[in-house]
């Protein structure tokens, strides 16, 4: 008689790994500020940020930390054109500062997205906030993290974005891969974090938003 047993054994399997998956998500979100209470500014950093720009009013901006859904959630991440006057090659997340039509934080993170990576916001389910950072650059972050259906289409829009690219979430929950340094700016010396994925290089405020998540998570 024929052996099944190769076949149920990669069906436990997978359903275990979905099953391990699904507790991540759902650490995930009970690590989240709820919708209904989206957080205002100062940012986590801004005693900081108040050492090295002083006390001018931070400009407002928002993103989006977007998870695909699928077995092996994945975040999507951006590598910003070369061209651009800020932030040149550097790895980000789709997003940007509020315009005043935006109404909310939400709002920004969507049309922002729309118009860096062509995300269809219909196939987009909030889930909660972060705490907001502040950019050495002068803008107040409020990250929104969410969920996108797994056949979301992403492709960047050059004028903004040379490349869309996604890792999945336990690359980052694995402390192996995070790294720290310390670094000097404008006479100060910074203690920075980083990743390194498929030649993608995390750092900055991307890399900082990331760590904040992995601390609410309890992973950091």
């Amino acid at each position: 008689m024929e052996s099944h047993e190769p076949v149920r054994t990669a069906a436990r399997d997978e359903r275990g790994t979905a099953c391990a998956q699904n507790v991540v998500m759902e650490k995930l979100i009970r690590a989240l500020r709820p919708l209904s209470s989206p957080p205002t500014p100062p940012g986590w950093n801004h005693q900081e940020m108040t050492e090295l720009l002083g006390t001018a009013e931070r400009q407002p901006a928002a993103v989006l930390i977007a998870l695909r859904d699928g077995v092996e959630p994945r975040l999507v991440l951006t590598v910003r054109t070369g061209h651009l006057q800020s932030h040149a090659g550097q790895v980000a997340f789709p997003g940007g500062r509020v315009d005043p039509d935006d109404g909310d934080a939400i709002t920004t993170a969507l049309r922002e997205s729309e118009e860096e990576i062509h995300l269809d916001r219909t196939l987009v389910t909030p889930l909660g906030f972060l705490d907001c950072f502040e950019t050495i650059s002068g803008y107040s972050i409020t990250p929104v993290v969410a969920r996108i259906a797994a056949d979301a289409r992403l492709y960047p829009a050059p004028d903004e974005v040379a490349e869309v690219f996604e890792v999945p979430l336990a690359f980052f929950l694995d402390a192996a891969n995070l790294r720290r340094y310390t670094m000097e700016l404008r006479g100060h010396r910074r203690a920075m974090v980083e990743f390194v994925h498929g030649g993608h290089r995390i750092w900055g405020a991307t890399a900082a938003m990331l760590f904040n998540l992995l601390q609410r998570m309890g992973y950091a």
